[in-house]
């Protein structure tokens, strides 16, 4: 296994990794990845799997179904993510029941939107405090895209290791 801090951006379900979310963290972060991930949930985990595989030292920033995706992932691979960073994460998919995902202590930013009509705030909070023992919930006044807040964020701080 190799270890080091690699960023990695998720997007969404209609995204692409030349989306307004992707260019913008590239701007910050030009060692950023920023995939596309086509198909359906099970093929992009599958693409997730093969591009993490046997690595560890990765902060995964996802947005909607990309931040489901990064949850998922960090939760069944225990030690291989060391932060996760997620934009309005379709955490509502998950059953609640699925005792395959682990709750993780590793540090975990939720940033979500209060004028979210596509991704429930408070089934992603609810879902969130279950699966994550290190939790920061921040809410602001956006939609689900949150592409006005993105840039307002302090990127240094909420990837800081």
């Amino acid at each position: 296994m190799t270890s080091q801090h690699n960023l990695l951006f998720i997007h969404g379900l209609a995204g692409s990794g030349q989306g307004f979310k992707a260019t913008y963290l590239l701007g910050l972060y030009p060692d950023l990845l920023a995939p596309d991930f086509p198909g359906d949930f099970y093929e992009r985990m599958a693409q997730l799997r093969l591009l993490l595989a046997n690595s560890t030292g990765w902060t995964l920033i996802g947005s909607s179904m990309g931040g489901l995706m990064a949850t998922v992932y960090a939760c069944t691979h225990p030690g291989l993510i060391d932060r996760l960073v997620l934009l309005a994460p379709a955490l509502n998919y998950i059953d609640p029941e699925d005792n395959t995902l682990q709750l993780t202590d590793i540090p975990v930013t939720v940033i979500h939107g209060l004028r979210d009509d596509i991704v429930p705030i408070d089934k992603t909070r609810e879902m969130a405090e279950h699966l994550f023992s290190n939790l920061t919930f921040m809410t602001f006044d956006a939609t689900h895209d949150l592409n006005a807040i993105v840039p307002l964020l302090d990127w240094p701080a909420l990837l800081a290791h």
